[in-house]
């Protein structure tokens, strides 16, 4: 009878990935991955089948953690405006705090080892969100019409403002209030 799997382990498998895949990107060796969570190499296999396997779920746990520390900040506020800066403060926040993570999330986004269908699980939070913000009752008419330009230009002035955040940390406040007013103005209607 196999022994069962333990989430403590398969969660140290996932922490030593996002380390190793923001130092050294997908060809990070598995070998490394293991001795950094302190268990053997065959045992990785023995929670994700193949290195894919364990890249497409890191990513959908990756996407995952950051779409509930956004989703907190959404639920916080009901005014347009303050929504929009909760998620933004909290994206920036979680990345600035988070930096292993986000620099691997950066990589696996872009990959094309990440499957379909990782990338619609990965979704969840953030469609709900957005969904809340340009399609319900309650859609922000104030924003561009168009998603993919408003998470374009939120992605990109976000991870600017990640990377002054982290050359200068005592400006946190100062580069998140500046980056979200930017934000705001490039994706106004009209």
């Amino acid at each position: 009878m196999a022994r069962p799997l333990s989430e403590d382990k398969r969660s140290a498998i996932l922490a030593a990935a996002a380390h190793w895949v923001a130092e050294e990107g997908l060809s990070a060796r598995t070998a490394k991955i293991a001795k950094s969570a302190g268990v053997a190499e065959g045992t990785i296999f023995n929670y994700f089948p193949t290195k894919d396997d364990l890249l497409n779920e890191l990513y959908v746990a990756l996407k995952g953690e950051l779409g509930d520390a956004m989703q907190a900040g959404f639920r916080q506020r009901e005014d347009r405006p303050g929504r929009w800066e909760m998620i933004w403060n909290a994206y920036v926040d979680w990345s600035v705090g988070n930096d292993a993570k986000r620099r691997a999330l950066r990589q696996l986004r872009v990959s094309e080892t990440i499957t379909p269908e990782s990338r619609k699980a990965a979704l969840g939070t953030m469609e709900a969100m957005a969904a809340a913000l340009f399609d319900g009752p309650d859609a922000d008419v104030a924003r561009s019409s168009s998603r993919d330009f408003t998470a374009a230009v939120f992605e990109a002035l976000a991870e600017m403002t990640i990377e002054l955040i982290a050359k200068n940390p005592t400006a946190h406040a100062l580069y998140r209030r500046k980056g979200f007013e930017s934000f705001w103005r490039a994706t106004s209607a009209g």
